[in-house]
Parts: structure tokens; sequence; C-alpha cells
């Protein structure tokens, strides 16, 4: 699939759509993607800022997207685990950026050249307008060559 085909589907997905989720760009190469959470009446929390659940979600599947297409067929790639801390209250359009860079990527291939399993933590940032960091978002991804390949 192509990256646009792919942003596209991913705007209309219910849980992104309804959420106010919407996915700004998603390069062709698989190493940049980049990520909204427009604030609506229905993602408020109590207080009238952004709902927790929507800042994590907004940077859920990203890095496991652009890590699974930049190496390739030959990799098993998962989510293995997420965090995200909040630092100050959401409000308005809030944004995260993905880049996945080639050192990362020649890391993950030695690390797992022999089949080994391989734990790689990425971090984002989430920010404001004003480019205040709203959370801070952790997420770790299980990496493992295919066997026989």
């Amino acid at each position: 699939m192509k990256p646009s085909t792919l942003r596209h589907l991913l705007n209309l997905w219910p849980p992104f759509l309804f959420a106010g989720i919407h996915v700004t760009a998603l390069s062709a190469d698989w190493r940049h993607a980049a990520v909204e959470l427009r604030m609506r009446p229905w993602n408020r929390n109590y207080v009238g800022t952004h709902f927790g659940g929507s800042l994590f979600a907004m940077t859920d599947p990203f890095w496991m997207l652009l890590a699974l297409h930049a190496l390739g067929r030959d990799y098993i790639v998962w989510d293995q685990a997420g965090a995200i801390e909040f630092v100050r209250p959401g409000r308005g359009r809030v944004h995260a950026r993905f880049d996945l860079d080639a050192a990362t990527i020649d890391a993950i291939v030695a690390a797992t050249a022999g089949g080994a399993r391989h734990l790689q933590w990425f971090d984002t940032e989430v920010t404001d307008g004003d480019g205040q960091v709203v959370a801070r978002v952790r997420k770790q991804l299980y990496v493992r060559r295919k066997a026989g390949r």
C-alpha cells in the first residue's frame, strides 16, 4: 500500500475520525509522519482539555508503521509497550511528529542480524500551537528478523 493511501484510510478510520485525530503527513519513504489532534466537544475531558486517551491514541501506531515499512517484509515488528507523561493541559490543536532516521534502522538491522529479538524505544513529544510540550509518549517496538531470511 502506498503511504498516501494509508494516510487517507487512517483519516477515515473510526477511532481516529471520531477522536479528532488527523494524519497530516506520511512520507513516501516511510521515514516521517505528522499527526494532529483537533479539539472537539466529544474529545474533551471533564475539565475541558484534551482527553488523555486521545493524546496517546494519536501517537499509537506510527513508530510501528514506519519501522515495519522501513525494514521490509523480512522483519516482524509490533508494539511491545507504551507510556505517556502528561506535562501540561492540552487545548486547541496539538501535534506530534515521527522521524525515523537511518542510524536507528541500521542499529535495529545490526541487533537482529543473528535472529535475536530487539526492543527499541522511541520518544515523541505532543506539542500545542505555541510549541509547548503537552505530553511525552514512549513506545517500545519488538523487532525480530523472520526465520530463514
